[in-house]
């Protein structure tokens, strides 16, 4: 069935005017009414629009119409991270605020954060974050300190954090998010953000996806503050990525293997799943199975050797999620896709709609 329409006059003209590369910051900008960044999130998990991109080619589709764009012997690649509830409000001893954000868990009772202070905190400093809940800061670490709990990190986070929503969602946190910034398989906590490819699957879906014959399978990627950092050159070639740590369990690997070898194709659900399978993937396109931390930072050019289509949200102008999408499907086939998106009113970043991205046949 073919369900792709043809590109009309004004991607014609995006066509034209885009730049030759090598690409800079400013070449993945664009204008996007604040009134389509999503705020909460579709009523229903898989009744999110998808918008179909191959090449210039688009087609407007649900998302609960997933199962009937795979083929029988594709296999789903999904991150199964936990968001934590990540975000502490508090005070110091001094009576000062604070606010931490929970980068990363590195022992029962130790966490690296993000701190917000009206001054820098040093080694000593007791913060108070609710009447049973305190911290030591034990050293500054780069743009994190060190902090030391006086019980178990994650039961802390459970028992007074707040769930990190984006900056770009300016409503409060509250209950309906708990459940809804986090996709119906998270399983391993470890996240500052949710991989938001993940949000429009339920289990409707996923029965519907079996019945089809498309198998599923996961890698785990913890998600890090650095995600909300911008790229501040406009020379690409200086940014450096944060690092991420994943794993990739040997079930996963295999799956993947025998699905190439049958001639099925590999779906990434989310750049996190992407970047993960990239990063352990060699130069024949075998994933081998392991943990470890990544830095990868897919601009276009980049030879993917593992992910045939990719699941998406809508990124951030100059992000260096947009930057890896581009290089997926095509420069113009995403300035293209995105000026579909924003005359066809879909919602866009955490919340918002999806797409559907076939891989460009050749790097731009």
């Amino acid at each position: 069935m073919h369900v792709f329409a043809t590109p009309g006059p004004l991607f014609a003209e995006i066509r034209l005017r885009a730049p030759a590369p090598p690409y800079q910051l400013s070449d993945f900008d664009f204008e996007l009414p604040a009134e389509l960044i999503a705020q909460q999130p579709a009523a229903q998990r898989s009744a999110s629009r998808l918008l179909c991109v191959r090449g210039m080619e688009r087609a407007d589709r649900s998302f609960a119409a997933l199962a009937d764009l795979l083929a029988p012997g594709d296999l789903l690649v999904l991150n199964d991270t936990r968001v934590m509830a990540a975000r502490l409000l508090g005070r110091k001893a001094s009576g000062g605020q604070v606010e931490a954000l929970v980068e990363r868990v590195t022992g029962e009772r130790e966490a690296l954060v993000q701190l917000r202070a009206s001054k820098p905190s040093r080694a000593g400093t007791r913060l108070h974050f609710d009447p049973d809940t305190e911290a030591s800061v034990v050293a500054r670490v780069g743009e994190f300190y060190a902090l030391r709990f006086d019980a178990p990190v994650l039961a802390v986070l459970e028992r007074c954090g707040r769930i990190p929503l984006p900056p770009y969602i300016t409503h409060a946190p509250g209950a309906a998010d708990r459940e809804r910034y986090q996709t119906v398989y998270a399983r391993d906590p470890g996240s500052v953000a949710a991989p938001t490819a993940g949000l429009h699957f339920d289990d409707a879906l996923f029965a519907r996806l079996a019945a089809r014959g498309v198998a599923h399978a996961f890698v785990t990627l913890h998600v890090g503050a650095g995600t909300f950092q911008p790229v501040r050159s406009e020379d690409l070639s200086t940014h450096r990525m944060h690092a991420e740590r994943f794993t990739v369990p040997p079930d996963t690997a295999a799956a993947i293997q025998r699905t190439r070898a049958a001639g099925g194709r590999v779906v990434a659900v989310g750049t996190t799943s992407l970047r993960t399978l990239e990063s352990v993937a060699d130069e024949t396109g075998a994933v081998r199975a392991g943990s470890g931390e990544t830095h990868l930072f897919v601009t276009p050019g980049y030879r993917f050797r593992v992910v045939d289509r990719l699941i998406t949200n809508f990124h951030l102008p100059r992000s260096t999620l947009l930057m890896l999408v581009s290089a997926f499907a095509g420069f113009a086939a995403m300035r293209a896709a995105y000026a579909h998106a924003v005359a066809e009113r879909y919602r866009f970043f955490s919340y918002g709609d999806a797409m559907l991205l076939e891989r460009a046949t050749t790097p731009c």
